[in-house]
């Protein structure tokens, strides 16, 4: 017969092996440890709507193998800021021109954010567009042009996948804050002074006739 092992000395035998591991087989991230991921898993808004749309696309991007409803289920989970209006005439120029017409011919348009009207175009095509929100005035061109309006969840029935649709959305830097942001010379950013004429902003700096201009 062998000798029987001490437990005790089985024990230290096992705690010297468990140190001589490597660190980073131990699958802790020593140096994130406690960093919290910057992405977004759920909507901040409180809209039981909004909620309702996540449940679903959240539902169809897990069993689909379509990577329309994650992209779209990530864009609900945006903040307004990243999910900025489009307007009509964006929506015709980028899909029913002449160049894109061909293309994009009878494919449902889906904006996962607000669609806005354009007094500046006057004829409006016939178009079938799926977004989060229409104003009243998008929306009444829209119909009386034949086209249709449907939310989130009538396209889900429609198209699960997202088969036949083209996803737009709008300019994110297109709102009037961002004209003010920059730093330094030559930034081209727009001040904030009380009025524009003859007394505000025309001193050094800002004509060729009082040292240099930016």
């Amino acid at each position: 017969m062998g000798k029987s092992i001490c437990p005790r000395t089985a024990f230290v035998a096992q705690l010297l092996e468990f140190f001589d591991r490597d660190l980073f087989s131990l699958g802790i991230d020593l140096d994130n440890h406690h960093v919290k991921s910057p992405h977004r898993k759920a909507p901040k808004s409180d809209n039981v709507y909004l909620k309702v749309l996540v449940k679903l696309y959240r539902f169809l991007a897990r069993r689909t193998d379509s990577p329309f409803n994650a992209v779209v289920l990530r864009r609900l989970y945006m903040s307004r800021i990243n999910r900025p209006p489009i307007s009509m005439s964006r929506i015709v120029s980028q899909t029913a021109a002449y160049q894109a017409g061909e293309a994009h011919k009878g494919k449902t348009v889906v904006v996962v954010g607000t669609v806005t009207d354009d007094n500046r175009m006057l004829e409006v095509p016939k178009l079938s567009i799926a977004a989060l929100r229409f104003t009243s005035g998008a929306r009444a061109r829209i119909v009386a042009a034949g086209g249709e309006c449907l939310t989130l969840d009538e396209l889900a029935l429609r198209s699960p996948t997202g088969s036949n649709t083209v996803l737009l959305r709008g300019p994110k830097n297109a709102r009037e804050a961002v004209k003010h942001f920059g730093f330094g010379p030559h930034s081209h950013k727009k001040p904030k002074v009380e009025s524009k004429g003859r007394k505000f902003e025309r001193a050094r700096g800002r004509r060729r006739s009082r040292g240099f201009k930016v």
